[in-house]
């Protein structure tokens, strides 16, 4: 049975939950995310409706929503749908998350910082926070806060190649190249594709002691 095929059952199948159901928030939000992996997102959006109309609580719905918004440009729509999210959930760390990518696209690092700090208080293994939060941190200048930061990614998954890459773009923000050369190595042998003009820069370094 090819992937493609099984996904379209699974997909029939929460048709069906939703039609024996369609006041369940949760059957709604499993059709929607089933639709989204096929890219049949306009009807997934309308399941992420229901599913909020249905739960006013499933923030999963409200962060679903957002990540389309931002798709199509709409950073203040992805905004308002995420800060939905948390207002439905006060603890979820990956509304507090996105919403603080949306503060990074408009160059507000400060309240960025401010609220991936507390993201990842409230998952202290949301990686992807830890990650962006070390960025945030980098565009602010704070580069030791930066370091120790991707640092606690990396205790989460020693193979992030995302933080390595940052560990590469830090260490030559702090003047201390062999760093940057042994992490922009690992972060490539991870598969991370380094920006070039970082890697230019790096081996330049190349042999520096």
């Amino acid at each position: 049975m090819s992937e493609e095929k099984t996904i379209e059952e699974y997909i029939q199948e929460q048709r069906l939950a939703v039609k024996s159901n369609p006041e369940c928030g949760n059957s709604h939000y499993n059709l929607g995310t089933a639709l989204l992996s096929v890219r049949n997102t306009e009807e997934a959006e309308e399941e992420f409706k229901k599913a909020v109309e249905c739960s006013p609580h499933l923030a999963e719905a409200f962060v679903q929503l957002g990540g389309i918004c931002l798709q199509r440009g709409d950073i203040d729509g992805c905004l308002a749908y995420n800060q939905r999210a948390v207002d439905a959930r006060p603890r979820f760390a990956e509304g507090y998350g996105n919403i603080a990518f949306i503060h990074m696209q408009k160059g507000d690092y400060d309240k960025a910082i401010e609220l991936l700090t507390k993201a990842v208080r409230f998952n202290p293994y949301f990686i992807q926070g830890f990650a962006t939060l070390a960025n945030a941190y980098l565009f602010k200048g704070r580069i030791d806060e930066s370091i120790e930061t991707n640092f606690k990614a990396l205790e989460i998954d020693p193979n992030f190649a995302l933080a390595h890459n940052n560990l590469a773009i830090a260490y030559l923000e702090k003047g201390n190249p062999v760093k940057a050369v042994e992490h922009c190595d690992r972060a490539r042998e991870l598969g991370y594709e380094v920006a070039p003009e970082v890697l230019k820069e790096v081996d330049a370094h190349r042999g520096d002691k």
